[in-house]
């Protein structure tokens, strides 16, 4: 059976509070589903809602009249008699999806009418829509509590409609209620009662079990899904498309869909930055590190048959795997980024970069692939330093309109010095109180011509801080490296392994001077 999607990111997507689609970022999402994911059906609007509504309205529908989409193109209206079928056809509108009320409970409640005279207006609404050539598909609104509650009332509507050459009849699960049992038994109750109509089934996700449902209704026999980009919508949101496709792609494999999954992750990505709600990242499918192993064990078993993969390859949707970086990783893991990058290491060093970013994962650091360089060069580099300087503690302060201080307990020789002092910038004053030990020691230190500070693509405010600092000392010039996620640390780091470069040059120095005497 073919499986078809109305997606109504546009329309029940904007409900998601927050979120406002600008004109032009309609045309260009509506442009997205249809062309690029191939969506059967999208809803772009509520009739009469507002002007911005209206201009985005008529910008999609002039582009579909132009690239044979138009009747694909459905707008929400109301039993209003003919102000949404007016709005409609205003904007160039082909369809119009009419709410009604699709429990006992809405009808008597909200409109203060029977079931006749709901009806009654309903089929007013539909004759003037066929005097206009608008084509109707009906909402039954809160359709699931109406089938818990009033099957009846239910019924009775869809009896009432049926022969009114209603399109297809969309049934909600308005306040997302349903559990996967319920939704196969009161789909499978409406395809049964009335097999010659067409049914659409809506899924909200307020106990996050909408894609069960939606797997549910299928399976019940409902041809047609409402789903939204990112899973979009009123309070929990709407059933996501991209959970919809992987579930009948891999679950229900006896049916098909239309919808390019290789697209769904760069349609989600420009959905997300224009709502501006952003994805989870373990949101199946399109989330940031649903394709990521963090587990060391699991990169080694995918380096022995890729044991950890399901069926959900990332390739699918123009993705790939992806193995973290922290304090799980292991050799198997690092491994895996370093062939990307096109490194390899020997035992020893893969050892120590291990270590380090097992530490850095401890102290819950992000590492990531491209941070890989920056560690492997500055482990194997400090390796080579002896530490004859240590920091023993040091305390940096900031405050705004005051200076920075600093306070620095240092180590040299097995003998601690501390000093106090201000300066522009907390590395300034760090470097201030260094200064003032080493005057007082008498002990030469160099100065500094240039600091270089990178971070790694990606843009996070945890990104490790590449420091590159240039040292000039008896017109000789050197440089030295610092890596942390803070720049001022990253700095100080470069620092100390300064200071040891002197210090064991110093000493060869005095051995040299010593030999020379004795000679």
């Amino acid at each position: 059976m073919k499986i078809t999607i109305l997606d109504t990111t546009l329309r029940d997507g904007e409900q998601t509070s927050g979120v406002s689609f600008t004109a032009i970022e309609k045309l260009h999402i509506a442009k997205l589903l249809l062309e690029e994911l191939k969506v059967d059906r999208i809803e772009i609007a509520s009739a009469g809602v507002s002007e911005g509504e209206k201009e985005g309205a008529k910008k999609i529908l002039s582009w579909a009249a132009e690239n044979g989409f138009q009747h694909q193109i459905e707008i929400l209206g109301f039993v209003d008699k003919t102000r949404s079928l007016e709005w409609i056809e205003g904007v160039g509108g082909k369809v119009i999806n009419l709410l009604c009320k699709g429990s006992a409970r809405h009808c008597e409640k909200q409109l203060r009418k029977t079931p006749e005279q709901h009806v009654a207006d309903i089929k007013e609404v539909i004759g003037h829509a066929k005097e206009k050539g608008i084509t109707v598909n009906v909402y039954l609104e809160d359709w699931s509590n109406g089938m818990r509650t009033s099957p009846e009332y239910v019924f009775q509507i869809v009896e009432s409609l049926r022969t009114e050459g209603i399109n297809r009849f969309m049934l909600p699960d308005t306040l997302g209620i349903l559990n996967p049992e319920q939704s196969y038994l009161f789909s499978r109750e409406m395809i049964q009662r009335f097999p010659r109509l067409h049914f659409d089934f809506h899924a909200h996700n307020d106990y996050d079990l909408a894609t069960a449902n939606v797997y549910s209704a299928i399976q019940a026999g409902m041809d047609c899904i409402h789903c939204t980009m990112n899973g979009l919508g009123e309070r929990a949101g709407n059933v996501p498309l991209s959970s919809v496709v992987g579930v009948v792609n891999d679950h229900l494999k006896e049916h098909a869909i239309n919808i390019d999954e290789s697209k769904l992750f760069s349609v989600s990505k420009i959905v997300e930055s224009f709502s501006g709600i952003r994805i989870p990242g373990n949101k199946p499918i399109i989330g940031g590190f649903v394709f990521t192993q963090t587990s060391g064990i699991h990169a080694d078993g995918d380096n022995k048959d890729n044991l950890y993969h399901n069926e959900l390859k990332p390739q699918r949707f123009n993705r790939k795997h992806e193995y973290a970086l922290g304090k799980l990783a292991g050799k198997a893991s690092i491994k895996k980024n370093l062939e990307e990058l096109g490194i390899e290491l020997d035992i020893d060093s893969m050892k120590k970069v291990t270590k380090r970013i097992n530490e850095l994962g401890d102290r819950k650091q992000m590492v990531t692939k491209e941070d890989l360089p920056y560690i492997i060069s500055d482990v194997l580099k400090s390796e080579q330093i002896e530490q004859k300087i240590k920091i023993k503690n040091y305390s940096l302060s900031v405050a705004a309109g005051l200076q920075s201080v600093a306070t620095l307990s240092i180590e040299i020789n097995k003998k601690t010095y501390e000093e106090t002092a201000s300066g522009d910038g907390q590395y300034d004053a760090f470097m201030n109180a260094l200064y003032g030990i080493y005057d007082k020691l008498k002990k030469p230190y160099p100065t500094l011509t240039d600091y270089n500070v990178t971070i790694p693509p990606g843009g996070r405010t945890d990104a490790l801080c590449h420091t590159t600092i240039t040292w000039l000392l008896n017109e000789q010039q050197f440089k030295t490296n610092g890596l942390d996620s803070d720049q001022a640390i990253a700095a100080i780091k470069a620092t100390i392994k300064m200071l040891n470069i002197i210090e064991i040059e110093s000493t060869a120095t005095l051995k040299k001077k010593d030999q020379n005497g004795k000679i």
